[in-house]
């Protein structure tokens, strides 16, 4: 979906990754304290509650300081009810970042079906300032973002929640820290081994 005059055009601009997940009442399995001899436990409802998605991206340039920017999208508990984001909530974020950096960006992404749908195709090809690559294929490793939310979802690890709209408020909260610090940005960046340098002319 990139390359090209386009490509060689946002050299300098802004490189951004983006990846989403999803939550819901049942929390991440951590580890703990707890008496000897007695397991800690952890009670959950087993009734369906609806789900939190929730897709975030990274943007960095040389020389800037590096941002996180999120979008969180409930769904509620029922049959026929789409339970992940779409096109639209994608390229939302996208603009949404686009209007804070004021630059062209590099988006760098995965293969997600509505990442590389006819219509996010379309959606991206309105946007002159706008290019694509995708990761290759089973590559989360490469991705920053995966990180961000290793990072979100281990200080959730056994917090047993009654209601989505608390769950929504804590991973807001959790990505909210997180854009106030961006050396721990830069080290999720630094822990995918890529290469992000400025290009330099020869």
């Amino acid at each position: 979906m990139g390359g090209g005059k386009r490509a060689r055009a946002a050299c300098g601009d802004y490189v951004c990754f983006e990846d989403e997940a999803g939550f819901n009442r049942r929390p991440p399995r951590g580890q703990t304290w707890g008496q000897r001899g007695v397991t800690p436990v952890v009670t959950i409802s087993g009734r369906r509650a609806g789900r939190l998605s929730v897709a975030g991206l990274i943007a960095m340039r040389p020389g800037s300081r590096t941002r996180l920017c999120h979008r969180l999208r409930t769904h509620p508990a029922g049959k026929g009810v789409r339970r992940s984001m779409g096109e639209r909530d994608f390229i939302s974020l996208v603009d949404g970042v686009h209007q804070l950096v004021r630059a062209s960006i590099v988006l760098v992404w995965d293969r997600l079906n509505a990442h590389v749908s006819r219509r996010m195709r379309d959606l991206v090809a309105e946007r002159e300032w706008l290019t694509v690559f995708l990761l290759p294929a089973y590559s989360p490793e490469l991705n920053p973002v995966e990180w961000v939310w290793a990072h979100v979802k281990r200080s959730l690890a056994n917090l047993a929640l009654m209601a989505l709209s608390r769950l929504q408020v804590l991973v807001r909260h959790r990505g909210k820290r997180l854009q106030y610090r961006p050396h721990i940005l830069d080290g999720f960046i630094a822990g995918t081994g890529l290469a992000l340098d400025a290009p330099v002319s020869l």
